[in-house]
């Protein structure tokens, strides 16, 4: 019911960004979505890609420090409110949310986040009926 997300802990100068995104694109890894989080000294680069195992490998034979978490990729429709809607369930269940970002794709919104509490999260998407993306889903998005 979890994807894989890659955190890359890059310092805050010229060409470190770059560097990653060059190792992704000589492997083909396909980027389906990022976002930036940083400190004056560094950032961490988030992302979901297409092969999140063998890009956490590859980067990591270029010297780049990265880790490899679970996270939930939810599918939602594409109207005011549903990020609203399904964040609330987990509020309710008293579920806290670390991280998160979203993103539309294909006419979809996907929202993904990260959460302390895997367990409890699994057992409200399926008590709410949330739509899961796995990974063997995720790639056929890309």
């Amino acid at each position: 019911m979890t994807i894989y997300q890659l955190s890359i802990f890059i310092e805050n100068r010229t060409g470190t960004l770059v560097k990653v995104l060059r190792i992704l694109k000589q492997e083909g890894i396909q980027i389906v979505a990022s976002t930036v989080a940083d400190t004056a000294d560094y950032g961490i680069y988030r992302l979901i890609c297409s092969e999140p195992k063998r890009a956490c490998e590859k980067l990591r034979e270029g010297g780049i420090s990265v880790a490899l978490s679970d996270v939930f990729a939810l599918e939602l429709d594409n109207e005011p409110g549903r990020a609203s809607d399904a964040i609330e369930a987990f509020e309710k269940a008293g579920i806290s949310i670390s991280y998160l970002y979203s993103f539309l794709l294909k006419g979809k919104g996907v929202l993904i986040f990260r959460t302390d509490d895997i367990e409890k999260a699994r057992e409200v998407i399926l008590e709410n009926k949330l739509r899961c993306i796995v990974e063997p889903d995720l790639s056929k998005l890309v």
